[in-house]
C-alpha cells in the first residue's frame, strides 16, 4: 500500500507502467476512492501511459483531515503530489467532484497540464448534490450500495459497508466539506473558462442530471468535445471499458 506525505498528510497512491513516456493522473469523486479507476479504466490507460491514482483526503486509505475540501486546497494537494512524484506535466482526468478539481488545476497551473478529460463534473450550485449531506444515514448508504452492486454485479461485504459508513459520517458531520462545497457554488460562473486553452474531452451520461453542465462547459471551452455515454452520473462504473477507451484514444491522438 504505497503511502506518501503530501502537505504533511498521508496520501494513498497507486501507479501503473512507471516507465511510460507520458503520465495520466486520475482524480476520483467525493465519497469514492481510486478504485473507481483501478480495476477497469486504469489498466486500459496503462497500455500506453504511466497511470497515477490517489485517494483524496479522508477518502479510501488517505489520512483523515477536518479542513481543506475547497478547490484551491484540493489543487494545492494535487500540485504537491505532482512535485513529490517528479511529474512535470500530465494528462489529467477527473470524475464528478474530481472533474471540478481537474478544471481548477488547469486554470491555476496550466503549465502542468497537457490534455483534460472531464467526466460528469457537476455544477457546484446544484442544491440536490449538496443535499445528500443533509439526508445521509446508514439507510441512505445501504440504498446507494444496493444500486451500486446491482450495476457492477459486485457484492460489498459488511466490513466494507461499515468502513464506508464511518468514512461518510466523518466527512458529513465532522469536517468542513459541506461549507467548502457551498463556498464553491459559483465556481463555474467565475472561473473564466473562455481562457482555458487545453484540449478537453467532456464525457457525460445520456441520462445524467449533470448533462446540462457538460453542454455548458462545451460552449465555454473552445478546444472541447462533448461525448454522451449510455448511462447516468455513474458512467465510469456502468461503462468502464467504453470510458477507458475514449479517454485513452483522446490522450493518444
Amino acid at each position: 500500500m504505497p503511502i506518501i506525505k503530501i502537505n504533511n498528510r498521508d496520501v494513498h497512491i497507486q501507479e501503473f507502467n512507471k516507465c511510460a513516456a507520458e503520465t495520466v493522473l486520475l482524480i476520483h469523486g467525493m465519497f469514492s476512492n481510486l478504485s473507481v479507476y483501478y480495476f477497469n479504466i486504469a489498466p486500459i490507460l496503462a497500455e500506453h501511459f504511466h497511470v497515477v491514482m490517489y485517494d483524496l483526503k479522508s477518502h479510501g486509505m488517505s489520512e483523515r483531515t477536518l479542513h481543506g475540501y475547497d478547490l484551491t486546497s484540493m489543487t494545492d494537494d494535487l500540485y504537491a503530489l505532482m512535485q513529490a512524484l517528479s511529474l512535470n506535466k500530465v494528462h489529467l482526468t477527473g470524475y464528478s467532484f474530481g472533474g471540478l478539481i481537474a478544471l481548477k488545476m488547469a486554470l491555476r497551473f496550466p503549465e502542468k497540464i497537457n490534455k483534460l478529460a472531464i467526466v460528469e463534473a457537476p455544477d457546484p450550485k446544484d442544491e440536490k448534490a449538496r443535499g445528500i449531506i443533509d439526508d445521509y444515514s446508514r439507510e441512505f448508504l445501504e440504498h446507494y450500495v444496493e444500486n451500486f452492486t446491482n450495476t457492477t454485479k459486485v457484492k460489498m461485504g459488511k466490513r466494507q459497508m461499515e468502513r464506508n459508513h464511518r468514512m461518510y459520517e466523518y466527512l458529513f458531520y465532522q469536517t468542513s466539506i459541506k461549507n467548502d462545497m457551498i463556498a464553491e457554488k459559483d465556481f463555474l460562473d467565475n472561473a473564466g473558462f473562455v481562457a482555458l486553452n487545453k484540449d478537453t474531452l467532456l464525457l457525460y451520461g445520456t441520462d445524467s442530471n449533470c448533462l446540462e453542465t457538460g453542454q455548458w462547459l462545451n460552449e465555454k471551452i473552445k478546444h472541447s468535445e462533448l461525448i454522451q455515454v449510455p448511462g447516468d452520473h455513474n458512467i465510469p462504473i456502468q461503462e468502464p471499458v467504453m470510458v477507458g477507451n475514449m479517454i485513452n484514444t483522446f490522450f493518444k491522438n
